[in-house]
């Protein structure tokens, strides 16, 4: 089965990592640790200094390892690609310099670099200029650690850390081991300190002797075995971050008891319909720092609390792929009027294209780059359209990355009507992508040969609502990471280069002209980039 796919993107800011890889750096105890143990706990991890995941864990362990000193090993390695010289990262050539700069403190002064990182984490979006006065802060040697930041030392030690982080395996920032084990609990220092604890046993320091035991939280959950990504399998190991007392009772549609909790549920609240059903105890109530976590996600459901994971299989409904009648109308599948927007039900549209992006994603702005470079190759062969993701809560429009990409999405979206010949939308959507989170949008609409004050205009007057309409095509269609393709109006697929996304197309439409031109990227930096498999919303 396939993981589910639309937990709102808030839970899933909690539960997920920025996509690519890092090196086994020396460390030290900070002072104020306890001396050396009888065993020593290694714990990895894989980060991106830019990677808001990945400066919560660091800010995350921090503590732990002052409480736990000598018998907490901390190797902090960086995610990236690239040979001295050539230095690569997901976030940029800032980030680059941000992972170079943490790395030449290891190497230069283990007992202070974390503390000169947490500074730096203070502002992740400054680490390729914040350095300099968080080691002078920290009491390290400014001169000598610029010296290896501007220099070959920080270079081999950059690449040196990339490679590593490639060897582990590690392609998402954070990838954490515990102990050559991949560490899958909560992300809190309570959390590392727990584990940590836990694989020390009886030679742990006093430290570990005082963790309070967690609130035992049990939990029921709901699917149907027919739902082909309704399991929530997944879910388990990510929520014991936030609730390491959880207790989880798997229960089947199909089943008797599944049926009757169905009809329990739906008796206690005629609205409840679709699975899968994430149900909680009210026990979750009494952890109080989980809960205040949890709370916004949560809703009284009979009697569990149920946690928002984006239901939306209807059991009673027809299955539109089993040969069966399974809701009792005599008609079975794509006969049935409830299957007709169904993947497997939807016509075949050769040369159909549309994609399905957060404006501010990362993966997203890849992936429309990349569109625009492959448009070169295709011309009129395809039919595009871009369409966006996101919710609507009390009437406010939402997304991942908040306010910033609403606004943007709304530009985007204006722009794709009122310049749709052409693809002319694309060169505006493919310029922002390039630089996203600069908020000066008017310089690629006037390169894009289009008129700002038309896009204000719709902005300030319509955009709203067809970016409303484009929020509710994509979640029709279950679609909620960034980006998305759907080909021919019949299957889906995920790319964010322009050959893969060539090949996508050639796969349903091999007789396009396209398919045997040689794509080159119109923005050497891109051409160039590494480009990590990922999305936001997953």
């Amino acid at each position: 089965m396939k993981p589910i796919r639309l937990i709102p993107a808030a839970l899933v800011a909690m539960l997920t990592a920025c996509g690519g890889a890092a090196t086994d750096a020396k460390t030290g105890a900070p002072a104020g640790g306890e001396g050396a143990a009888a065993k020593t706990a290694v714990l990895e991890m894989f980060v991106m200094s830019q990677c808001p995941y990945g400066v919560e864990v660091v800010n995350a362990i921090a503590p732990v390892k002052k409480q736990l000193g000598a018998a907490l090993d901390l190797k902090v390695n960086y995610i990236g690609d690239g040979a001295p010289g050539s230095l690569n990262s997901m976030h940029g050539p800032a980030e680059v310099t941000g992972d170079i700069a943490q790395l030449c403190a290891m190497n230069q002064d283990p007992a202070r670099w974390l503390d000169m990182t947490l500074c730096q984490n203070k502002n992740p979006r400054e680490v390729a200029t914040n350095w300099k006065s968080c080691a002078q802060e920290t009491g390290m040697d400014t001169a000598a650690l610029t010296t290896c930041v501007e220099g070959e030392q920080g270079q081999k030690l950059a690449a040196a850390s990339f490679d590593t982080a490639k060897a582990r395996g590690a392609q998402g920032s954070p990838t954490i081991f515990l102990d050559g084990k991949p560490y899958e609990g909560g992300r809190k220092g309570k959390d590392f300190l727990r584990a940590i604890c836990t694989s020390l046993g009886d030679a742990g320091p006093q430290a570990c002797k005082e963790i309070p035991a967690p609130v035992a939280v049990s939990a029921v959950f709901l699917s149907d075995s027919r739902c082909a990504d309704c399991d929530l399998h997944q879910l388990e190991p990510r929520l014991k971050g936030e609730l390491p007392g959880l207790n989880v009772q798997y229960m089947d549609y199909a089943s008797p008891e599944g049926k009757a909790l169905y009809a329990e549920l739906q008796a206690a609240d005629p609205t409840f319909k679709l699975l899968p059903a994430a149900l909680l105890g009210q026990e979750v109530t009494t952890d109080a720092e989980a809960y205040a976590t949890l709370q916004r996600f949560l809703k009284p459901q009979g009697k569990f609390q149920s946690l928002a994971i984006g239901a939306h299989f209807d059991p009673t409904a027809e299955i539109c792929d089993n040969t069966t009648d399974d809701d009792g109308d005599g008609l079975s599948d794509c006969a049935d009027d409830g299957c007709k927007q169904s993947m497997t039900c939807r016509p075949n549209v050769p040369g159909k294209l549309d994609l399905f992006v957060m404006s501010q994603c990362p993966y997203g702005a890849k992936a429309m780059i990349a569109m625009q470079d492959a448009l070169g190759a295709f011309g009129d062969e395809l039919d595009l359209d871009v369409h966006f993701i996101g919710d609507e809560q009390g009437g406010a429009l939402t997304s991942m990355h908040g306010q910033a990409e609403v606004d943007e999405d709304i530009r985007e979206v204006c722009t794709t009507k009122l310049y749709p010949k052409n693809n002319q939308f694309m060169k505006y959507l493919a310029c922002r992508s390039k630089d996203y989170k600069n908020a000066e949008w008017k310089p690629c609409a006037t390169e894009a040969g289009m008129d700002p004050a038309k896009i204000q205009a719709c902005f300030d007057g319509e955009g709203k609502d067809l970016l409303r309409e484009s929020f509710k095509y994509a979640a029709s269609l279950g679609f909620g990471a960034s980006p998305t393709f759907l080909v021919n109006n019949k299957r889906e697929f995920n790319a964010i280069a322009a050959p893969d996304i060539q090949k996508q197309v050639c796969t349903d439409n091999p007789s396009f002209k396209g398919c045997s031109a040689t794509i080159t990227a119109a923005d050497p930096a891109a051409a160039g980039a590494p480009v990590p498999a990922g999305a936001c919303g997953q």
